[in-house]
């Protein structure tokens, strides 16, 4: 499980990704350099990793379900996700 600050440092980067979006697609309309290299380093949208939203993990994770493959699972096999069941052949 991840450190409650990498979580709370990734959300402080989402606000910060979404506060300059507009302004960033307009520099780069523009193709003004200088002014986007003056934007925070981390208002850019690579900067962000993909989480899991319960347990903070950083690889494995689902993008549809923006969880874990761990958590998918102990989810899925308490029946907290509709249509998902264990398969077994």
């Amino acid at each position: 499980m991840a450190s409650k600050s990498k979580i709370e440092k990734q959300k402080r980067n989402a606000k910060l990704v979404a506060k300059y979006a507009a302004l960033r697609e307009e520099l780069i309309a523009k193709g003004d350099y200088a002014g986007l290299a003056k934007l925070p380093r981390n208002s850019s949208k690579t900067r962000l990793r993909r989480l899991c939203q319960l347990t903070g993990r950083p690889r494995g994770n689902y993008r549809k379900f923006q969880i874990s493959r761990i958590a998918l699972r102990d989810m899925a096999l308490d029946g907290l996700i509709p249509g998902m069941k264990k398969s077994s052949w």
